[in-house]
């Protein structure tokens, strides 16, 4: 009973690690691929090996990044409830897990096609170097979401085995959203980045402009998600998920207000989470049942 205990245990802080929960950020998107990829659905084998890789290199990336931002996340007041700096987990035994996410990923790679395989090291190098882009550059949110639109472009290489336009039409969509997000996630700590050298667009350019730059970002990802439209030759499902899209990213930019983190986390998690979601029922929806 104890030994079942402390195992649930691990596996809650681990899952509390890596927030498992946004997942949701980029799974709907590469269910979609896969689906506009394979023009229908992929096969069980495809399904289960590609499922089995994003969620695998999530998990390794997450919790790589916690562990190279761990001295930060510590001086931080915002982060110093975080797993290392509190010493629930201890950096060598989430390094391990990374090790093994990362082992877990390239195997699934394999099982997929060779193009999957041969692509994982690269994969495996853009989504670890995040983590230290915020050192030099406060193009990072843009990096972040350039590693996570990697679900949408690996879900069609999974199916496929070939590079195509489409998704890297999804793929831009992705990062353009996950950026602008991050960017309001980020303005939460305008003083600490400026104060710890550490690089942000709210940083370094003031709270008003980080946020205009953040809106701007996500109406070009409305305007993609539209150009979508003839090129899948999308109905009118899919439409009126883009418009309950927009109505959802115009009240996330509305209710921001980086003194109050109950609303900056409804802000950049909560809504983005249902906004991937509606996007997914309604691309399924027009795809299945029209």
């Amino acid at each position: 009973m104890e030994v079942a205990r402390k195992i649930g245990t691990k596996i809650r802080l681990y899952s509390e690690l890596v927030m498992f929960s946004h997942t949701l950020f980029s799974l709907p998107f590469a269910i979609i691929s896969m689906v506009w990829a394979a023009e229908g659905f992929p096969s069980w084998r495809v399904m289960l090996w590609g499922l089995i890789a994003l969620v695998a290199a999530r998990n390794g990336a997450n919790a790589f990044n916690r562990i190279v931002d761990r001295t930060f996340d510590a001086q931080n007041p915002r982060t110093a409830h975080r797993h290392l700096p509190r010493r629930l987990l201890e950096a060598k035994e989430v390094l391990v897990f990374v090790v093994v996410n990362y082992a877990i990923f390239i195997f699934a790679a394999a099982m997929l096609n060779p193009l999957c395989f041969i692509l994982s090291p690269v994969a495996i190098f853009l989504i670890s170097s995040y983590s230290y882009t915020k050192r030099f550059t406060y193009l990072s949110h843009l990096y972040l979401g350039f590693t996570i639109a990697s679900a949408p472009i690996g879900a069609w290489f999974a199916v496929t085995g070939k590079f195509a336009f489409t998704p890297f039409i999804l793929g831009t969509v992705v990062m353009l959203w996950i950026a602008g997000f991050d960017i309001i996630y980020g303005s939460q700590d305008i003083d600490f980045d400026r104060n710890h050298g550490l690089w942000s667009i709210p940083s370094a350019f003031g709270l008003k402009n980080g946020l205009r730059i953040a809106a701007g970002l996500h109406l070009i990802m409305v305007l993609l998600l539209i150009a979508l439209i003839p090129i899948r030759h999308l109905g009118w499902m899919y439409t009126a998920g883009i418009i309950l899209a927009v109505i959802l990213l115009l009240t996330e930019h509305k209710i921001i207000k980086p003194s109050n983190r109950k609303r900056m986390n409804v802000a950049s998690y909560n809504l983005n989470q249902v906004i991937s979601m509606v996007i997914l029922f309604c691309a399924l929806g027009d795809y299945f049942l029209l």
